[in-house]
């Protein structure tokens, strides 16, 4: 094998290897590379019970109702499915019935999502955008995508 020869067979090696490395990361991260669910996706795809993930969606209306302390019950929906949501914690000041939120946590066996954080829109026109991608693929939401955060092109 001469020298050229050589230095070609050993970038294909490395070639190969970072791509085979590349695969599998890809391969390990597959189901948590979704930034968020809405609740039609949790209930299609039907997610175990225990399984941390996020949960997007508007919290619907009549939903919110604060109990003991920090505790806060509500209920995320995309307009299709709904899922009841608890809390404890403080809530963004934003947050409120009608809005964008993402949960993240994890479901219990009853069907309730029990959230340790929860991010709520950042001002009068900004939902996140895979909220609002979502919610438009859905026909649900209709917000000007000019607007910040709008849905992506």
């Amino acid at each position: 094998m001469t020298r050229k020869q050589r230095r070609a067979a050993f970038i294909g090696l490395g070639l190969g290897i970072l791509s085979l490395a590349v695969f599998l990361v890809l391969f390990a991260l597959r189901d948590t590379i979704v930034f968020f669910h809405t609740p039609k996706e949790v209930v299609e795809r039907q997610i175990p019970a225990g399984k941390r993930f996020r949960l997007g969606g508007l919290v619907a209306e009549g939903s919110l109702k604060r109990g003991e302390g920090l505790t806060v019950a509500f209920a995320v929906t995309d307009t299709d499915k709904t899922i009841p949501v608890t809390y404890t914690g403080i809530l963004p000041d934003l947050f409120r019935e009608g809005q964008g939120v993402v949960a993240e946590g994890k479901l219990d066996p009853s069907g309730r999502f029990h959230a340790d954080m929860v991010l709520a829109k950042h001002d009068e026109t900004y939902m996140p955008p895979e909220v609002a991608k979502a919610l438009k693929q859905q026909g649900v939401w209709h917000g000007d995508a000019k607007a910040k955060g709008g849905v992506p092109k």
